[in-house]
């Protein structure tokens, strides 16, 4: 009886273990685009540039177990989103185009495994950016491109 307690203990850590490690990953950290991965990323078709939608410069990220938050500079514009990382609706404004108004933006985060899967509502439909690590590299995947990005 003993024996099947400790089993069954045993079991549940792990199970609860790589579940923290499945939603545990974490994009915390000073993030620079990665340009000699993203031209050759660009030159075999695969885009890299961002774009607008990944990103594409230097970024600080913060996460806690709630949430996510990206802090960038967007030509003199200070831009931080801040999405909520259980699935629940994040409501972020983003700066209008040649001096507009700014939009708010709708979006929802949730964890796919160990990628981050955020997807914003907007005019022209949903848009889905992938978070993912590749070795010690920021991946974020926008369904047309791969920009990739180094801490530093």
């Amino acid at each position: 009886m003993r024996r099947l307690a400790i089993a069954s203990v045993a079991v549940a850590v792990v199970l609860f273990a790589s579940g923290l490690s499945a939603q545990g990953t974490s994009f915390a950290g000073k993030w620079a685009p990665d340009a000699e991965k993203n031209a050759a990323n660009a030159a075999g078709g695969g885009g890299g540039r961002g774009g607008g939608r990944g990103g594409g410069g230097p970024m600080t990220v913060t996460q806690d177990a709630k949430t996510l938050t990206i802090e960038r500079d967007m030509g003199g514009t200070a831009l931080k989103q801040t999405y909520n990382l259980d699935g629940s609706e994040s409501k972020n404004s983003m700066p209008g185009r040649n001096g507009g108004a700014a939009t708010e933006q709708v979006s929802t985060a949730k964890w796919d495994g160990a990628k981050l899967v955020i997807t914003t509502k907007t005019a022209n439909g949903d848009r889905t950016q992938t978070w993912s690590m590749d070795g010690g590299e920021l991946v974020i995947d926008n369904g047309q491109s791969k920009t990739y990005y180094k801490k530093g």
